[in-house]
């Protein structure tokens, strides 16, 4: 059985980063706002129908405690290694390793999901054939790959401007197409019942990911514990009321054909009466998409990298690991895996959901793992307790929901638990038989010695 280590992750200092209130909160909309506006309110609406609205506020309502637990993880415990660090210190270093797996493999589906995002809105404006949206996909791939292998990286200032700009349009397009709204166009409203909002909720986690960030740059802030609480909370209610208001638009003005094009924002503002250029809306979407698989594609080659450092990968993808390093070999690996995904779905035409859904679904594994190890972590019967206790509950539900797309994450796991055993064995390797412990001779009287933590990994 997997023991916890016996070194926890520190508690917070008082702070001396540079990250205040307002550029916290900015920090935190960016992470979790991703590109999900951008496809989400088509793929819910074709789930659920109207009751797709229904779904934006399940999901809404289940991240208060879970934005609220990783909060207070960070305010209390700033350490980089974020969720990972948590478990380990409170599941141990397995545990760890199914978190580093799911992250580094079943969280990797959703970037060719990004790029095929932004490919969309481009071929749309453009008005090519959608034949043309892989091969757009890929030229939007390249580039990330390659600033991230030169080690170039796009300013933290600059992508807080790019997302900005997408809230911006989020709110034109809403402002413009309200008055388009056609109250009717929610009757019925459980068109497909509820299983088509449990699909609709497992869809929309990729919507509210991402509250994790905070974990992992928490010594950032100037008084983290006053700071990522206050700016989680601002970020939380910024981030619903653009999703809420952006589902009921896109159901109240497109009714039935919500869900049957790719480019819904688009769809929107040809309903409008003027306001919002779609060109803007691509070239936007074409730029967060960029943007955000700049980080993404960074962020994997390092874990990538960790992971081999820990020994969990193999140790040739350590090279890079380093603060300031750039680890090109785990790059090299992450666009592998980006272009075996990529290659899946556009050879079998699957879907974005179900990619969508893959990424999902590792993301709940990982925050399952995440908020038992805050239940152990933090102070018992304080808030942030109370909201891990709320949260294992609720993402012990969202793990339901997930049902079969809980496959790829079930299959990381048991390479993990593989993966452990034989380290155990190399590490513990079988004493050299000698005539005490040759077959048939009396058992050895000596005393068998005690594991380490380490040892039972």
């Amino acid at each position: 059985m997997t023991q916890p280590t016996d070194a926890p992750v520190s508690p917070a200092p008082t702070g001396s980063g540079s990250l205040g209130l307002l550029q916290g909160t900015a920090l935190y909309i960016a992470a979790v706002l991703g590109t999900g506006i951008l496809v989400l309110p088509g793929l819910t609406a074709a789930a659920a129908g109207p009751a797709s609205l229904l779904a934006v506020l399940i999901v809404f309502v289940l991240s208060i405690p879970l934005a609220g637990t990783f909060a207070a993880l960070a305010a209390r415990y700033p350490d980089p290694g974020g969720v990972a660090s948590y478990v380990r210190t409170a599941l141990g270093q397995t545990w760890a390793r199914m978190t580093g797996y799911w992250f580094f493999f079943g969280v990797g589906f959703g970037a060719p999901v990004v790029a095929m995002l932004g490919a969309e809105y481009v071929v749309a404006i453009l008005g090519v054939e959608q034949a043309a949206v892989p091969i757009v996909a890929l030229l939007i791939l390249v580039p990330p790959f390659v600033s991230n292998y030169l080690g170039v990286r796009v300013s933290g200032a600059v992508q807080l401007i790019l997302t900005g700009a997408l809230l911006v349009i989020v709110i034109g397009v809403v402002t413009v197409a309200f008055p388009a709204a056609e109250p009717g166009n929610f009757q019925p409203f459980l068109t497909h019942g509820w299983t088509g909002v449990g699909a609709a909720v497992s869809l929309f986690v990729w919507a509210f990911a991402g509250w994790e960030v905070g974990t992992h740059i928490a010594g950032e802030f100037r008084n983290p514990r006053r700071v990522i609480p206050a700016a989680t909370a601002i970020a939380l209610v910024v981030v619903g009321a653009a999703y809420l208001a952006l589902q009921y638009v896109t159901v109240a003005v497109l009714g039935g054909a919500a869900g049957t094009g790719a480019v819904p924002l688009l769809a929107l503002v040809a309903q409008a009466p003027g306001g919002v250029g779609p060109v803007s809306v691509a070239v936007i979407a074409a730029i967060v998409a960029l943007g955000v698989l700049n980080v993404y594609l960074g962020a994997f080659a390092k874990l990538g990298a960790s992971l081999g450092r820990d020994g969990d990968l193999p140790l040739w993808l350590a090279r890079g690991v380093e603060s300031g390093g750039v680890p090109r070999r785990s790059l090299s690996v992450v666009a592998v895996l980006t272009g075996g995904y990529f290659t899946i779905m556009v050879t079998q035409h699957l879907p974005l959901s179900v990619f969508i859904l893959i990424h999902t679904s590792s993301m709940v594994a990982i925050y399952t793992l995440g908020m038992i190890a805050a239940v152990r972590l933090l102070d018992r019967y304080s808030l942030g307790w109370w909201l891990a206790a709320v949260s294992v509950a609720l993402t012990g539900a969202l793990l339901v929901l997930a049902g079969p797309n809980l496959l790829v994450p079930a299959v990381l796991a048991l390479v993990a638990v593989v993966i452990g055993r034989v380290k155990k064995r190399r590490t513990n390797p079988l004493r050299s038989r000698t005539p005490e412990h040759s077959p048939g001779s009396a058992r050895s009287t000596r005393p068998r010695p005690t594991r380490t933590a380490q040892e039972n990994t």
